[in-house]
């Protein structure tokens, strides 16, 4: 039997939190009598700067059962973040570990088929959605559009995974040695190279409260995802310039053609239009270009991910 650590990020979740955590206790309950997990398997809630009653719920949990172990976060650093931080608490701690968001959207009766692909010598096992009508329609087209262009991109990454999954110890011991600071672990644990396996799943919808992944968040996060792992966007950016270069050519025969037959037209339309295209690709490129040199102006830093305030073990 195995130690299992399920890691839970929190960011206000105090009305979900309860019910999550009942039916953890439930699943864990199940697997032990099993004999698929150890008694001491545990579940770890890692509060990200919540500004609710979320650490307050968390406290009470682990005074109600050792089982709830807890790990407060000095202030809010993100999902990924928060994520990487709880597996690095528990990294000596446990066999294995799940991952896993508070809400429990994804399936947690998955977790018993990890379980058993560990067994079976996987040190990794995915989480793949199957189905995501739960999901608002948006969030749909959005999350398989952005697995597309990840692809095209050569970002390496399982088509329909998120952040749901298992890791054994000694993978968790090799993420520990990758130091960047811009983490997008969707694509940073395949690049581990353990054996993996996929378990498919079903999103639910919540029991309680709202989504804190925004629209605006799950965009940053593809950005970071494409320029964390891939370069294609500065080429990108130079076959640009090559195609403008290009028609600027084409332009400058049409316009001394015209000349010299004496069908040119004074205007100022073309010409506006012109600098407003070529001004707006050359600030979007510019911006492209930017947004590599601010990673790696990050990353020189050398800044903590994290800073953990409090631990309930």
């Amino acid at each position: 039997m195995i130690q299992l650590a399920i890691i839970s990020p929190c960011y206000n979740e105090e009305e979900v939190l309860d019910n999550s955590a009942h039916r953890l206790d439930t699943l864990f309950d199940s697997l032990i009598a099993k004999n698929k997990i150890s008694a001491n398997s545990f579940v770890l809630f890692v509060n990200d700067g919540s500004k609710d009653r979320t650490w307050e719920k968390i406290v009470a949990l682990h005074e109600r059962s050792p089982r709830f172990k807890g790990l407060n976060l000095a202030h809010n650093v993100g999902h990924q973040n928060a994520i990487m931080a709880g597996m690095m608490q528990a990294k000596d701690m446990a066999d294995a570990i799940v991952t896993i968001d508070a809400d429990l959207q994804d399936d947690i009766n998955c977790i018993e088929k990890m379980v058993d692909s560990y067994e079976e010598g996987y040190d990794v096992v995915y989480g793949v959605k199957v189905e995501r009508d739960a999901d608002p329609l948006m969030k749909r087209l959005t999350a398989i559009a952005f697995y597309k262009l990840q692809k095209m991109m050569d970002v390496e990454s399982v088509f329909n995974h998120a952040d749901f999954r298992l890791l054994s110890r000694r993978v968790l011991h090799a993420l520990s040695q990758y130091s960047e600071r811009n983490l997008y672990l969707r694509g940073l644990i395949p690049l581990i190279g353990f054996d993996s396996t996929t378990v498919e799943e079903t999103i639910t919808e919540r029991k309680a409260g709202k989504s804190k992944y925004t629209l605006g968040k799950m965009f940053g996060l593809a950005i970071d995802g494409i320029t964390s792992f891939s370069v294609k966007p500065i080429y990108y950016v130079m076959y640009v310039g090559i195609a403008f270069v290009f028609f600027s050519i084409l332009i400058g025969f049409y316009v001394l053609y015209s000349l010299i037959s004496g069908t040119a037209e004074h205007g100022w339309a073309s010409i506006i239009l012109s600098i407003w295209l070529v001004g707006g690709v050359t600030i979007l490129c510019i911006g492209g270009v930017g947004i590599y040199i601010g990673k790696m102006y990050l990353e020189i830093k050398r800044r903590p991910l994290y800073n953990v305030k409090d631990f309930l073990d």
